[in-house]
């Protein structure tokens, strides 16, 4: 690796790096080449404008969390998302998992300080491990071999939940509507999104009947995951061609992406991610200049092919209005084939007085609604949308219909790093875009 490798661990003893290396090699692949071709042809079918991206999940996986429980409620509301947003824009939707993978967390600073006690920053637990102690923050290279059989057995059971059926996450009747009831959303839209529900609802009802079928028998639901490849030892490892393709494939994920602050065009990240078939992502901030941006596509996709390059900017609420349109306009001048997708969530982050860190539904909304509009006017279209969430009932965003401020974020904030929307939230933000963007 001749490349700057931006946010590389440090680690101390360099024989148990090659061994983890090595086992690593050694393993099967997670995914499949097929299933990465497979998900390039969609990512070029939405730059079409013919499909939308749905992307999702945790922050930071814990490898503590890969239990049923929490695995197969992410699934749920991802799954239920997609199912609101095929309903109001009338297209297939493509599932992105953040999950299976998503171990590796950037970090602002290299160490952290507490009562004068000086340790490693917690970089993910396919680094080192949350605990505030030497030991847990000690890099360890053994954990890039726990976070693969981590990753696999969440894999595995993902599959085996598609596959097996999962029906009650088809029918909105099923479905946690709860928040529809609370005072802080307005009476006609609490109406306009129980007659989405309903109307979905039925539209299921009747195409079951119509094939004597449950919904989940009619046809298998293509399932992608995706992480940020920051920890380029872990990702070369599983980098390999296969008989009958050409070029090389990521085979821990099906969809890697490149930070913000691992996206220098000298950079190791940038370099590595060009090199191989898969799609990939970039995260785009508002400081980008329209130049840097296209040198930056030039670098990941200089031949310009259709399904491999995803943009997804990640502005902030109160710099999207300006930022988006020239970065819009930019790509259109260049000519260049992308996929349009927004995280509302990282440019919109903010800590309490107390020092939480948390984020605004309202300003999540208007980051999105600001880079909608952009595209609108540009005669383009945003494909996609990216979100940090859980299935599960946590209090790490504040606003939405459930009204929650900051005085309620310790009531179950659970995220080791950066706040999520919680079930109620993530729903809602479902039934948000379905109504504006159909």
């Amino acid at each position: 690796m001749t490349k700057l490798a931006a946010q590389q661990v440090r680690y101390t003893d360099r024989s148990a790096v090659e061994r983890a290396v090595k086992k690593l090699r050694d393993f099967p692949p997670l995914v499949t080449s097929g299933e990465v071709e497979h998900l390039r042809e969609m990512v070029a079918s939405a730059q079409r404008g013919e499909r939308f991206w749905l992307q999702g999940g945790d922050c930071a996986e814990s490898l503590d969390d890969c239990r049923p429980e929490p695995i197969a409620n992410k699934l749920k509301i991802l799954l239920q998302m997609s199912l609101v947003l095929v309903h109001g824009m009338k297209k297939p939707v493509i599932r992105v998992g953040r999950f299976a993978g998503q171990y590796a967390k950037p970090r602002s600073k290299p160490m952290e300080t507490r009562d004068g006690v000086e340790l490693p920053s917690y970089f993910g637990d396919l680094v080192n491990r949350m605990p505030f102690t030497p030991e847990d923050r000690e890099p360890n290279p053994h954990l890039m071999v726990r976070g693969y059989q981590h990753a696999a057995v969440t894999l595995n059971f993902i599959r085996s939940l598609i596959d097996g059926g999962f029906a009650d996450l088809h029918h909105p009747v099923q479905w946690d509507l709860g928040f529809l009831d609370h005072a802080g959303l307005r009476p006609e839209m609490r109406q306009q999104y129980r007659t989405m529900a309903t109307e979905l609802a039925n539209a299921l009802t009747f195409m079951e009947a119509l094939g004597d079928k449950s919904v989940d028998e009619m046809g298998r639901v293509d399932f992608f995951t995706s992480h940020e490849a920051l920890n380029l030892l872990y990702e070369s490892a599983q980098t390999r061609s296969v008989p009958r393709r050409e070029g090389y494939y990521n085979l821990t994920t099906h969809f890697p992406w490149i930070g913000e602050r691992t996206r220098a065009l000298d950079g190791a990240h940038i370099e590595y991610c060009r090199g191989i078939r898969n799609p990939v992502g970039v995260k785009i901030g508002p400081k980008t200049t329209p130049e840097e941006l296209v040198a930056t596509i030039d670098a990941l996709n200089p031949s310009n092919e259709a399904g491999k390059l995803v943009l997804i900017t990640r502005l902030g609420a109160d710099h999207a209005a300006s930022a988006a349109p020239r970065l819009i306009e930019a790509v259109q001048k260049a000519g260049k084939t992308v996929l349009w997708t927004s995280d509302p969530m990282h440019g919109n982050t903010r800590s309490t007085r107390d020092g939480t860190k948390t984020r605004s539904f309202e300003h999540i909304l208007k980051e999105l609604e600001a880079v909608i509009d952009a595209h609108e006017r540009a005669g383009t279209h945003l494909g996609g949308v990216h979100f940090e969430l859980t299935g599960e009932d946590v209090t790490e965003c504040t606003g939405g219909a459930t009204g929650l401020a900051d005085d309620g974020l310790g009531e179950n904030y659970q995220s080791p790093c950066d706040p999520r929307l919680n079930y109620a939230q993530a729903l809602e933000m479902a039934f948000v875009l379905a109504n504006r963007m159909g």
